[in-house]
């Protein structure tokens, strides 16, 4: 008899629509790769009414980071409350609301930009009351908070857009910074809690704290920096930044990130977490007014906030949490090492272009084309998997986003 081989993925549309996270992390992976051409490379496509830095701050915190995160709640609110927010047609349409303003802020003209406006708006709007649905039905006391945060992503989306609309540029950065601190939010509060639970489980032996009260801290903290945005209180912005910062800090001497070196699914998160609480304490020295040389740039606490720490953790999290919701083995294999290994390149070479002006060429063009490269191998490695269904043989529940334990209020 000849030894049979093993069947090859094959597209399925109920697979692909069956949770969040199969659209959208294959949507925000390929965004991230096509808008980052788009600025670096051909910004002469930018014939919208939102272009230039500010088309660009739009699409990589709205269009792709934002989206990436909707696409894990809807996917892990399933596992905590064991009802699943929005799969079929509905996803579907979710996701085409999320193409239309994508391909609509790329087109000249007003109508354009006002249809991206409200399809973006509706992505925002449709997925916050998805999630509310069945974490207020679970009664998911500790996740209350997500659906409320996805809606003020929306409303900060919102503003944004109606500034550009109305050429009001002194509003911009400010719902740019709504929008970044919302996402921070939603960071401290997930990343927190999975971080040492991914660790404790793949290390015999490794026993962490999950600094369940100091997370507490941390979560007002940033709150208050949301509300010193939002009060135009710098200090407030300052003070809130730097506790969540030094927090995340202690936290990860607390998680011995010296035992997962050699673990790539588990470093890529850890030093994901120090990028964020290194971010947020240059974002301190930013609005406390101390920002001597380089550090007077805010778009150094941006991108090591947003590259740093969002973007290398939803590398981190896109490919474990892809690997365990499709039913394969929790490892990383070499492209997935080296898809880290270029995110990290990516931010080092930004902010190499930030801090050293006779580089910022050179610099950008690497982070560029790391970064394109890092999210090429995503897709060349996990489209097979998002598009098709769960092996037969795989186990019904993966239980990779957080602890059984924790599923309830």
């Amino acid at each position: 008899m000849h030894a049979t081989t093993p069947a090859q993925p094959r597209f399925s549309l109920q697979a692909f629509l069956s949770l969040g996270f199969r659209p959208l992390y294959m949507s925000g992976a390929v965004w991230a790769l096509i808008s980052i051409v788009i600025w670096i490379f051909a910004p002469q496509w930018l014939t919208g009414q939102m272009g230039g830095v500010w088309w660009h701050a739009h699409e990589m915190l709205w269009g792709f980071v934002a989206t990436i995160a909707v696409g894990f709640l809807t996917t892990a609110s399933a596992t905590w409350t064991g009802h699943n927010p929005i799969k079929g047609g509905a996803l579907g349409a979710l996701a085409l609301c999320w193409l239309v303003a994508r391909l609509a802020y790329l087109m000249p003209g007003r109508i354009a930009f006002g249809v991206g406006a409200v399809a973006d708006a509706a992505f925002y709007l449709a997925a916050a009351l998805a999630l509310g649905r069945v974490i207020f039905k679970a009664r998911s006391k500790r996740n209350y908070v997500l659906p409320l945060m996805i809606l003020l992503l929306g409303a900060s989306h919102i503003l944004f857009v109606l500034a550009i609309a109305q050429g009001n540029t002194l509003l911009l950065t400010g719902f740019m910074r709504t929008g970044i601190l919302c996402m921070v939010f939603i960071a401290l509060l997930i990343a927190r809690r999975v971080i040492p639970f991914f660790a404790s489980r793949a290390i015999a032996g490794l026993t962490i704290p999950m600094h369940q009260r100091s997370g507490m801290v941390q979560l007002v903290a940033c709150a208050l920096a949301l509300l010193g945005v939002f009060a135009g209180f710098d200090d407030l912005v300052a003070l809130g930044a730097a506790v969540a910062g030094a927090i995340a800090l202690y936290q990860l001497v607390q998680w011995k990130p010296g035992r997962v070196v050699g673990v790539p699914l588990l470093w890529v998160l850890y030093l994901s977490w120090f990028f964020l609480g290194a971010g947020l304490l240059l974002a301190t020295c930013f609005f406390m007014g101390w920002h001597p040389g380089w550090l007077a740039r805010q778009a150094l606490y941006v991108h090591v906030i947003a590259m740093g720490g969002l973007s290398l953790m939803i590398m981190g999290m896109i490919t474990r949490t892809a690997l365990g919701h499709t039913g394969r083995p929790l490892q990383a294999d070499r492209i997935m090492v080296f898809s880290y290994v270029l995110v990290v390149v990516a931010v080092l070479a930004r902010l190499m272009a930030l801090i050293m002006p006779s580089l910022t060429m050179p610099m950008l063009h690497l982070a560029a084309t790391a970064w394109v490269a890092a999210f090429g191998l995503y897709l060349y490695r996990f489209v097979p998997l998002l598009v098709s269904p769960r092996p037969a043989a795989s186990p019904a529940a993966p239980g990779v986003i957080i602890r059984p334990s924790e599923r309830q209020s």
